[in-house]
């Protein structure tokens, strides 16, 4: 119904004393007034939503004729836009300040509603499937509103023999609950029930480790803590492994399974389906980058050299190799520079772009208890909304950057498309953030005469590929391969788990750096696994960046216009062909083999500057 897009920030980025929600200025908080200037207006609408819901009956048995279809359209139109301005207005508030008792209750009423408003609507798609071709162009003939849904109609033509009768997606649907209990264990295994030894800091003084400070730990500039903070984590992780793969089994189980009955051939055509992919793009990504792994041997070799290592293992691999550079900056000279940055892409994109600050869309600093990093989350009515948590680093400038890629292309997709066709496929939902991401990059790299300010974004990109492309696919293989083992009977042990794992681990890391073996449990911690076939999205979102990013720059004749035409057409066509309008083809090694090229473009660079005197 509504999009969210996150960019996780490092919690070492949020080290400093939060404020009280009341006491950050009220310019530097997002207006929600758009949405709802009193808590009245949104009682309204939530007691109007509450009687639409129950509306939804009338309309049950009678989806066969064009007069009932198109008042249907428009009936649900008007509910899921309530809908949207309800639960984002619940959600944004929520998100401010994660304690309020208050706003956590309204968000569990709007939570409510929207598994009531699934439940109800449930009989729908089985209802509209029992339409064939000619029913759908009679219908569109007599009804001149009902060509407007031309694009809805050939979805639901090309997933109707996937869909099931209206009682058995009733009974699907009062089981979406049960069947997420394989997620909900792993999760509460991993951000609550998780105990750690305590290691020592920098300073030799105990300290906790937890899930979520890991992080600061194994990016420090002390080599012990960085391998004491990875052994104490994979120990826990390896007692608790039996129960983590019952949890993973359980879910490729289901996902399997959920296939079959809806005749899919396996989860994987499953869950692409969902979003109008081919597996033929998943199978270019793993082959296209599997033949350019020897690019992470040149990476390794290479912080190796600069990290003075002997050998390179897992718990140095995530250290900065410009430690040094803390360059600060204010908000508004972070504003400056993403103005600047961007505006490669028109007058009419930064023009858009300086609405965001202007009208106060953006949520900037952080307050105790506001949610932790930063997302955009489209709302038709108004504009989209983004909440950061702004500390003054250069991965802050970054992230405002990536978050206003996500804003623009909701508000470019809101502006062009009704609200049926507003919605972009979550294919396509991290090209825009991404294209920005590299043009503040390339930006910052022409501009600055600082050496080390070069290295440290020269060493974020490398990270960025690394983590995007490389990773993502690494993980992209392995959840493939675990569903297919298990379609064929394998039970997915814990040992099975594990050592593939391990296996696809040491491919993707090449032959210059060790591979610990506490590694083979990493997978226990990454929760994408549970999402579905998600995380090949990451890869193929930063190849079309790259791809789109290196065409604008070089000033391909028509690239630019491609890209803004792409930005604004929402979901009125598969997300694969609007790649194509903005002159992709996913489909093809060429734009992976392009992203990976800038990989090694930008090793290669930062050598180049690093031996420099």
């Amino acid at each position: 119904m509504t999009r969210t897009f996150f960019k996780i920030m490092r919690n070492g980025d949020n080290m400093i004393k939060e404020k009280l929600r009341s006491e950050i200025k009220e310019e530097d908080k997002w207006d929600l007034t758009g949405l709802y200037k009193t808590e009245d207006e949104w009682n309204k609408d939530y007691d109007e939503l509450q009687g639409l819901i129950s509306k939804f009956d009338d309309f049950k048995g009678k989806l066969n004729n064009s007069k009932d279809i198109l008042k249907y359209f428009e009936f649900n139109n008007e509910v899921n836009l309530k809908l949207e301005n309800v639960c984002v207005y619940t959600y944004l508030k929520f998100d401010e300040d994660t304690t309020n008792t208050h706003f956590q209750e309204l968000k569990g009423r709007a939570d409510n509603l929207l598994s009531e408003f699934s439940l109800v609507s449930s009989f729908v798609m089985p209802e509209l499937c029992k339409l064939s071709k000619d029913d759908i162009e009679k219908f569109m003939a007599e009804e001149e509103g009902l060509r407007n849904y031309k694009y809805d109609f050939d979805c639901i033509l090309r997933i109707k023999n996937h869909v099931l009768s209206d009682k058995e997606e009733s009974l699907l649907s009062n089981l979406e609950k049960p069947m997420s209990v394989s997620e909900e264990v792993s999760s509460y295994l991993r951000d609550a029930d998780m105990k750690f030894s305590p290691i020592k800091d920098e300073d030799g003084n105990e300290v906790e480790l937890t899930n979520t400070n890991y992080e600061r730990f194994i990016t420090s500039k002390d080599r012990n803590v960085r391998k004491s903070a990875f052994l104490t984590l994979y120990k826990s992780y390896e007692e608790l492994i039996h129960t983590f793969a019952s949890a993973y089994q359980g879910k490729v189980s289901l996902a399997n399974r959920m296939a079959k009955i809806r005749g899919y051939k396996g989860a994987r055509e499953a869950a692409l389906d969902s979003n109008f992919v081919d597996n033929k793009i998943y199978d270019n990504l793993v082959a296209t980058v599997n033949k350019h792994l020897d690019i992470m041997d040149d990476y390794y070799a290479m912080k190796r050299e600069v990290m003075g290592l002997p050998e390179i293992h897992i718990y140095d691999i995530y250290s900065r190799l410009v430690p040094s550079y803390d360059k600060k900056y204010t908000f508004e000279e972070a504003k400056n520079i993403v103005l600047e940055a961007l505006s490669v892409l028109g007058d009419d994109y930064v023009n858009n772009l300086k609405k965001a600050f202007d009208e106060r869309w953006i949520d900037i600093y952080p307050n105790k208890g506001k949610t932790g990093g930063a997302y955009e989350r489209g709302c038709y009515k108004t504009h989209p909304y983004v909440l950061l948590n702004f500390n003054g680093k250069f991965n802050d400038v970054s992230t405002i950057a990536h978050e206003l890629g996500h804003a623009m292309h909701s508000y470019y997709s809101d502006k062009n498309n009704d609200y049926a066709h507003h919605q972009y496929e979550i294919f396509v939902a991290e090209v825009a953030s991404q294209v920005n991401e590299i043009l503040l990059a390339k930006y910052l790299l022409n501009k600055s005469t600082d050496r080390n300010e070069k290295l440290y974004i020269l060493d974020n990109l490398m990270e960025t590929f690394k983590g995007s492309i490389i990773r993502q696919t690494m993980f992209a293989e392995f959840e493939d391969l675990m569903h297919k083992e298990e379609a064929k009977g394998t039970v997915l042990t814990s040992d099975f788990l594990s050592d593939n794992y391990y296996k696809l681990y040491k491919k993707y890391s090449g032959k210059n750096m060790i591979s610990d073996k506490e590694i083979r449990y990493e997978w226990a911690r990454i929760p994408h696994f549970y999402y579905d076939f998600y995380v090949y999205q990451y890869s193929t979102g930063l190849a079309s960046a790259c791809f789109i990013a290196n065409n604008i720059l070089n000033k391909k004749e028509g690239f630019l216009e491609k890209y803004l035409k792409f930005l604004s057409l929402g979901g009125s066509m598969d997300p694969v062909d609007e790649l194509r309008e903005a002159g992709v083809d996913i489909s093809k090694p060429e734009v992976i083999e392009e992203a990976l090229n800038m990989f090694k473009e930008t090793i290669e660079e930062f050598k180049n500057i690093y031996s420099e005197k």
